[in-house]
């Protein structure tokens, strides 16, 4: 049985919080699309660049989510702390089917901390 969105993402944030890539990768799609800052990114590949983007701009970061789901969707702010950096206004939609991040957008703003 696929797993809920809930426990994909359950799972996403602690990939991410660990910082292990291919773990966070695991979790979209073959055929998965990122919008990101205004970019299109695709499958696996464009997950991974994404992340090693993220992961760069605030790295061994403290993260504070705010979710909310409605079905197979999910609305997240956040905001993240790391390396001498800070996001404040981190926005992120998801649409997760079988199991997996099917689509995401995400847009955030990287400032001094």
């Amino acid at each position: 049985m696929a797993r809920t969105p809930e426990e994909v993402f359950a799972h996403h944030g602690s990939a991410l919080g660990a910082e292990n890539l291919e773990d966070i990768v695991s979790d979209y799609a073959d055929d998965a699309i990122l919008v990101v800052q205004k970019k299109v990114y695709r499958g696996k590949d464009g997950a991974r660049q994404v992340f090693t983007q993220l992961l760069g701009d605030v790295p061994q970061a403290t993260w504070d989510l705010e979710t909310v789901f409605a079905d197979d969707v999910l609305y997240l702010e956040w905001k993240a702390t790391g390396g001498g950096r800070k996001v404040e206004d981190g926005i992120d939609t998801f649409i997760f089917q079988d199991g997996m991040i099917r689509v995401q957008t995400v847009v955030y703003t990287v400032q001094p901390a």
